[in-house]
């Protein structure tokens, strides 16, 4: 089971029949693993990972940091289902440390992350405070690295 959910983690557009051989396994065991991963939720979805500036489609991301007042008796689930809800996020995730939740989001221009967080997020029921990190550059995701090769431009003299 765990092998399976790796394999597919690291690339999901592997087939059923590679992955039975690489698993020792019969296809039709593999098919039915996978339906019933989907069907319980353990698998969410499938996706590409896509480097949006090698596709010259720029857009902005930015990682909040919020400081929330949990509900008496929701905790943390109530606020993080209302702030999922916006288009402009990514993801949410509770977090230890300094901060509550994590959230992740998207927008067009550095102004577009800023107006969501001041007149959408800021003022949702329970956050108390935001600090908003704009994500300059992405090296690696979701175990995909995003740096380039660097090529070497020097030149060495003719022997």
């Amino acid at each position: 089971m765990k092998r399976l959910l790796q394999l597919l983690e690291r690339d999901a557009h592997l087939t059923t029949k590679q992955l039975a051989v690489m698993l020792d396994r019969t296809e039709q065991e593999v098919t039915e693993e996978i339906a019933q991963f989907e069907k319980d939720g353990i698998i969410k979805g499938y996706k590409a990972v896509v480097d949006w500036e090698q596709a010259d489609h720029h857009y902005v991301e930015a990682l909040i940091e919020l400081k929330v007042t949990p509900k008496a008796d929701r905790g943390f689930e109530e606020i993080a289902a209302k702030i999922a809800e916006f288009s402009e996020v990514k993801s949410v995730f509770l977090m230890s440390g300094g901060f509550d939740l994590a959230v992740n989001v998207v927008g067009k221009t550095f102004q577009d992350v800023a107006m969501f967080v001041a007149y959408k997020l800021a003022v949702v029921d329970s956050v108390l405070s935001t600090a908003t990190h704009f994500i300059l550059k992405r090296y690696k995701y979701d175990n995909i690295s995003f740096a380039a090769e660097e090529k070497d431009e020097r030149r060495f003299p003719s022997l």
